[in-house]
C-alpha cells in the first residue's frame, strides 16, 4: 500500500528532544505506524484490533 500522501501524526507522547518518535497514519480500515526519525525505512501495517492489542500490550510493559 502506497502511503506517500498519507497525514502522519506523531504521538503526542514523544519527547521533546525528538527522540523515540512514533507517527501513525490512518487509512479506511488500516493504520500505519513509522518511526518518525526514520520514515524511509518503512511503516507496518495494521488492522484496528491488531493496533488495539499493539497498543494494549506496549502500556502493560
Amino acid at each position: 500500500m502506497d502511503m506517500s500522501n498519507a497525514a502522519w501524526r506523531k504521538s503526542t507522547y514523544s519527547n521533546e528532544s525528538g527522540s523515540n518518535c512514533v507517527e501513525l497514519a490512518a487509512t479506511t480500515s488500516l493504520l500505519a505506524v513509522r518511526d518518525s526519525q526514520a520514515p524511509q525505512a518503512g511503516y507496518l501495517l495494521l488492522t484496528r484490533d491488531q493496533f488495539a492489542h499493539l497498543s494494549a500490550a506496549i502500556k502493560a510493559l
